[in-house]
C-alpha cells in the first residue's frame, strides 16, 4: 500500500467519513489528480471507498501577470509613478528607454483612466499622486482564491491577456462498506507452497470480478464488403435464391458476350474497357455445335423472329480470352445449363469483375457486382418491378423509381433510381430487365419460359453504410486496416439512401 493511499484513508478518517472535495483538503490536495484518481481507484476496487470527480473553473494568472505582481506595480501604475516623478515631463521615446515594452503598454492605459496628459511631446502627470493599483489587487485575489467576485473586471482582465481560466479536478470521497485504516493484501492465485504448508487454509483471496472484460483476442477481420455481401446473400436465401458458383474470373468472349447477345463491335468490347489476356490468347470452342451456331446465326443474320446485327461473325473473336466485364457470364451458363431441365428457379451471385477503366474516387478497375436472375412461365415485366420493390425493400429502400433503358441481352430494359437523403437526389441503385428471345431461344430454352435479370454494385451501398465517399478508401492498397477492423457489421434493414 502506498503512502498516498494511507494519506487518503486517514483524511477520510479525520473528515467523519466523507471528503467533500480533495481540493479543500490540506493533505490531498498536494497530489496532482492524475496520482489521486489512480490510488482512489484502488481502493475502491477494495471496496474501500467511494470516490466521484468534481470539476472546479478556477481563473489562473499568465506569466505577464505574474511579472507584474513581483514588480508591485502594474503597467499603467509604472508609467504614472516615473512621470510624477520627473518634475519636467517625460517624452514617449524616454518613457520607452527607461520601461521597455511596458511603457507602450501602460500609457495606453493611464491616457484610458485620465492619470496623463500631454504637454507638447512631453507626458504630464494629471494626478497629485500615485493611483492606487485596483489592477494589482485583482490580480493578487485571483491568485489567492482563483476568482473575482466582479465579473465584468474578469472579462477585462481576459482581454488583457492576463488570466486564463482552467478546469481544476477534484475528488468527493467517502467510506465504502469495506473501510479501515490499513489494507488486506489478497491472494490471487494458489501456489505449490500454500498447498504444502496448509497456508491457504488462512489466506484471504482477492474475490473474481465478473464484470471486467477479459484481454482482446488477436483475430483477423472481416472487410466491409464481406459485410454487406453477407447481408445480400442473407437477402436473397430468405426469398428462395440458389447462389450460382462465381470464382471463375476468366471467360472467353463466348461466354462474356455472345451468349448474352453482344454484337462483336460493341464498345464494351474494345481494349480500352476490357482486359484481354495474352497467354492463353483463346478459348476452346464450346462442344455444343448446335448452340455454336445458333449463336452465330442469331447474331450474323437473325433467328427467333429476330433479324439480327446482320454483320460478318468472327469464331476467332468469340474466343478471345477476358477477363469477365460483368457476372452475367455465370448467369448465362447457368440458364444454358436450365434448357436441359427447364423449370422455373431463382439465382444470385456476388462476386469480383473487371473493367479496364481509369481510377477515380468512385470508379476501380475492379469492383463486385450483385446479380440475381428469376427464369418463370409466362412473368412479365410487372413481376420484375413488383419484385424490385420487394427486394430493395428488405435494405430500406423504399419509393423506387424506374427509367427505361437499353441494354443488348434485355428487352425491355430499366434502370432503377432511389432517392437520396444526404445527397437530396434520386441516384442510380440498380439496372434490370428481361432477358432477349435472342439469348434464351439460341439455348434451347421454351418461349414461355421468361427470365427477369437486375444488378448493382456491391461497392455503392457499402460507401454510403460507412460513410466513405473515396472508394479507393474502401478497395485496393490505400485501405486502413483500421477502418476494417473498427466498423460494425452492417444491417441494411436500415434506410439505405
Amino acid at each position: 500500500m502506498s503512502d498516498i493511499q494511507l494519506d487518503i484513508l486517514k483524511a477520510v478518517n479525520d473528515n467523519n467519513g466523507v471528503i467533500e472535495n480533495t481540493l479543500n483538503d490540506s493533505t490531498l490536495s498536494k497530489y496532482d489528480a492524475a496520482t489521486l484518481h489512480s490510488n482512489l481507484t484502488s481502493l475502491w476496487s477494495k471496496e474501500m471507498i467511494n470516490f466521484s470527480k468534481i470539476e472546479v473553473d478556477k481563473w489562473t494568472l499568465t506569466d505577464e501577470a505574474q511579472s507584474y505582481i513581483s514588480k508591485g506595480a502594474t503597467p499603467e501604475v509604472q508609467v504614472v509613478d516615473l512621470v510624477l516623478k520627473s518634475l519636467q515631463g517625460l517624452t514617449i521615446s524616454e518613457l520607452n528607454t527607461n520601461l521597455g515594452p511596458v511603457g507602450s503598454v501602460g500609457q495606453g492605459k493611464a491616457f484610458k483612466n485620465k492619470w496623463l496628459g500631454k504637454d507638447g511631446d512631453k507626458l504630464i502627470a494629471k494626478v497629485d499622486k500615485l493611483p492606487t493599483d485596483s489592477v494589482l489587487d485583482e490580480l493578487k485575489t485571483i491568485e489567492k482564491t482563483g476568482t473575482l467576485a466582479d465579473k465584468k473586471e474578469l472579462t477585462e482582465l481576459k482581454k488583457r491577456k492576463l488570466i486564463n481560466l482552467v478546469k481544476i479536478v477534484g475528488y468527493k470521497v467517502e467510506k465504502a462498506e469495506k473501510f479501515a485504516l490499513e489494507i488486506t493484501n489478497f491472494e490471487t492465485d494458489i501456489t505449490s507452497d500454500m498447498i504444502t504448508k496448509d497456508t491457504w487454509k488462512d489466506a484471504q483471496f482477492k474475490p473474481y470480478n465478473f464484470n471486467s472484460e477479459g484481454v482482446y483476442p488477436s483475430s483477423g477481420a472481416l472487410h466491409p464488403l464481406n459485410k454487406v455481401r453477407e447481408e445480400f446473400r442473407q437477402i436473397f436465401f430468405s426469398m428462395g435464391f440458389t447462389e450460382m458458383p462465381s470464382n471463375q474470373y476468366v471467360e472467353s468472349g463466348f461466354w462474356n458476350f455472345d451468349t448474352l447477345f453482344v454484337p462483336q463491335q460493341h464498345p464494351a468490347r474494345d481494349l480500352q474497357d476490357t482486359f484481354y489476356l495474352k497467354d492463353p490468347v483463346n478459348a476452346k470452342k464450346p462442344e455444343d455445335d448446335e448452340y455454336w451456331n445458333n449463336i452465330k446465326q442469331v447474331h450474323q443474320d437473325g433467328k427467333y423472329g429476330s433479324i439480327g446485327y446482320r454483320y460478318p461473325w468472327k469464331s476467332a473473336e468469340s474466343l478471345r480470352m477476358v477477363l469477365r466485364t460483368h457476372t452475367t457470364a455465370i448467369s448465362s451458363r447457368m440458364l444454358y445449363n436450365l434448357a436441359k431441365d427447364p423449370k422455373p428457379i431463382r439465382l444470385f451471385s456476388i462476386d469480383r469483375v473487371f473493367r479496364n477503366e481509369a481510377v477515380d474516387a468512385t470508379h476501380l478497375a475492379e469492383f463486385h457486382q450483385i446479380e440475381g436472375v428469376i427464369a418463370g412461365y409466362d412473368i412479365t415485366l410487372g413481376d420484375l418491378i413488383g419484385f424490385m420493390d420487394d427486394f430493395f425493400g428488405k435494405m430500406g429502400v423504399s419509393n423506387l423509381r424506374f427509367k427505361s433503358a437499353y441494354n443488348p441481352y434485355t428487352e425491355p430494359s430499366l434502370e432503377i433510381f432511389a432517392y437520396h437523403n444526404g445527397l437530396g437526389k434520386w441516384v442510380e441503385i440498380g439496372n434490370s430487365g428481361m432477358f432477349r428471345p435472342e439469348m434464351l431461344e439460341s439455348m434451347g430454352l421454351p418461349k414461355n419460359l421468361r427470365v427477369l435479370g437486375w444488378g448493382l454494385s456491391l461497392e455503392r451501398p457499402t460507401m454510403i453504410k460507412y460513410g466513405v465517399s473515396n472508394i479507393r478508401e474502401l478497395l485496393g492498397h490505400k485501405v486502413s486496416l483500421d477502418f476494417i477492423e473498427s466498423n460494425p457489421a452492417a444491417r441494411l434493414d436500415e434506410d439505405l439512401v
